[in-house]
């Protein structure tokens, strides 16, 4: 393939790296290559793709042509050797683990984490004799104490979902390799390559939902995983082509590279109108509290302006009067959408508690520090002041609900 843009910016390479025109009949867009199988000019050739001693393509579950291209843009862009595509976020996940892990191994995850990937974890890896312990990952000297000779993975989400917390990634995978065998992986997913590159900052695999940001149009789902060639090759033999089987598609693949042309510029818009969104929520006086990595109030502002290059399009608030405000202000959202997932053009609300992380129990959440009154927005690429007025109006209709629910209230003095 096709390598010369391998030291252009990130946008060039995201909209060049491994692909000339003049390879594929003058097409400016990769084609999609849409077979399940290849065939083989000889016997002894297709002996050697099977047995790994050739390169060529064989089954679309192994690998394919387009979705080939896509994985060497995402190795480039996450400064990785190599990549490999997942038909969902959840699938790189999953494969990872599948992959890494094995009965009497324990992985250390940090207090906060995507629902599915608490529930793969609760209710899938840890059933199979894998020890699975959470540990204050902003807290060094409990991970130090935490770690033991069946420390396999440390595994974490920065920022996580979706309190926005933040991980040293640097410091914690300087302590982790102090000791042999252990891989730390991580999820970009909020950060995408273009804000935030772990592999850059001591990480061995990056996993993304490549649904989100790096499509960015909320039109498919995907995932990838990012590490060094060996592992690489590892998780898509074991975790994706024996034990998970979850293929991306390469008419995805081909989306998902449509999205990657843009990403610079839309994580710039992204960032931009949720700066200014956090800061309007901070000065409202409904608000009881904002997180958001661009907030000078943000306990990790630090970290965030060393690790990232920008703070993000995601928010977490809440408002004075708890969970009951928060329904009433998400309702009350004219523009932006009530759902779940984020990264898409269109500006997106939901609350964690009762939909992406209802696999916790309410104990689980007080203790995994996700509040039961947490609002949790997209921001989008709408016009910023259309977006901020949303909000206004929202928040308004919120002040006179609870205006007319004091007034009717019993009085208190008998």
């Amino acid at each position: 393939m096709n390598n010369k843009h391998n030291t252009c910016g990130f946008s060039t390479r995201a909209i060049h790296h491994g692909y000339d025109p003049k390879d594929h009949h003058g097409a400016l867009v990769p084609p999609i290559y849409l077979s399940a199988t290849f065939a083989f000019p000889t016997v002894e050739y297709g002996a050697a793709c099977f047995a790994g001693e050739a390169s060529g393509h064989f089954y679309t579950r192994i690998s394919n042509p387009t979705l080939a291209l896509l994985e060497s843009r995402m190795a480039t862009l996450e400064n990785g050797e190599a990549a490999v595509a997942f038909s969902s976020g959840m699938g790189a996940i999953a494969a990872t683990f599948w992959t890494l892990l094995r009965p009497g191994d324990e992985v250390i995850v940090s207090q906060t984490l995507y629902g599915c990937t608490f529930a793969l974890l609760h209710h899938g890896i840890g059933e199979f004799g894998i020890k699975v312990r959470h540990v204050d990952l902003t807290d060094l000297a409990a991970l130090q104490a935490a770690l033991s000779p069946a420390t396999r993975m440390i595994y974490c989400e920065t920022p996580a979902n979706p309190n926005l917390r933040l991980i040293d990634i640097a410091a914690v995978a300087r302590l982790a390799h102090q000791q042999p065998n252990v891989t730390v992986v991580v999820d970009n997913t909020y950060c995408t390559p273009y804000l935030q590159r772990p592999l850059e900052l001591g990480a061995d695999v990056v996993v993304h939902s490549a649904t989100k940001y790096l499509s960015g149009h909320g039109d498919i789902t995907a995932g990838i995983a990012v590490s060094n060639q060996a592992l690489a090759q590892r998780i898509r033999l074991q975790g994706l082509k024996d034990l998970t089987g979850a293929v991306m598609s390469p008419q995805d693949a081909s989306l998902l590279m449509r999205g990657l042309k843009t990403l610079a510029l839309r994580m710039d818009r992204h960032c931009s109108n949720a700066q200014a969104l956090a800061e309007a929520l901070q000065a409202h006086p409904a608000v009881e509290s904002v997180i958001y990595p661009g907030l000078r109030s943000f306990p990790q502002y630090e970290l965030a302006t060393r690790q990232m290059k920008l703070p993000g399009g995601m928010i977490a608030f809440e408002l004075k009067g708890g969970i009951e405000t928060g329904r009433r202000f998400m309702n009350a959202l004219q523009l932006f959408t009530r759902a779940v997932s984020l990264g898409d053009a269109e500006s997106l609300a939901q609350h964690p508690a009762s939909m992406t992380h209802s696999t916790y129990t309410p104990e689980q959440l007080a203790q995994h520090g996700i509040s039961e009154g947490l609002v949790r927005l997209s921001v989008g690429l709408e016009d910023v002041a259309d977006l901020l007025a949303d909000v206004d109006q929202a928040l308004a209709k919120c002040a006179r609900a609870s205006v007319r629910k004091a007034a009717m209230a019993p009085s208190a003095v008998r």
